[in-house]
């Protein structure tokens, strides 16, 4: 497999991880890591590229949401919409500090487009929360070696 095809599956799959598709990222990410052939920077700036992207489309899906927000396609349910929403207004947009956490973090992402974040303070914010994750993801696996 050539390096770009692994950095394109990794950004991909951290793209739709990011999205409420089911994927898991971490476990591509820890997997390249413990094989040693790729720079460690370039696998983290790659899947935090895509997952930060994958929150973007969240966050656009949001923008759109009430057009849209009662059909059967819909990626978002109801009651992760709503539980996302007490958060966000509890918290406001330090909440998407937590856009990394699974369950909750996605459906954040959507709640900030719906109530109309600004799109520089989000992308800051869930840049930090994705980097962050993934710094971690990286240190603990790294440990393991």
């Amino acid at each position: 497999m050539t390096a770009l095809t692994v950095y394109l599956g990794l950004f991909l799959t951290a793209l739709i991880a990011a999205t409420i598709l089911p994927a898991q990222s971490e476990a591509v990410l820890a997997g390249l890591l413990l094989t040693g052939d790729y720079a460690v920077w370039a696998l983290i700036a790659v899947a935090s590229a895509g997952n930060v992207l994958g929150s973007v489309i969240n966050w656009l899906l949001g923008r759109g949401i009430e057009r849209f927000r009662d059909r059967r396609w819909f990626p978002v349910k109801g009651d992760a919409l709503a539980r996302a929403e007490r958060w966000y207004h509890r918290y406001g947009r330090w909440s998407l500090l937590l856009s990394w956490a699974p369950f909750i973090g996605d459906p954040l992402t959507v709640v900030a487009g719906v109530l109309r974040e600004p799109f520089p303070v989000f992308l800051l914010l869930v840049t930090i929360a994705k980097v962050g994750r993934y710094l971690v993801l990286a240190a603990a696996t790294l440990s393991l070696m």
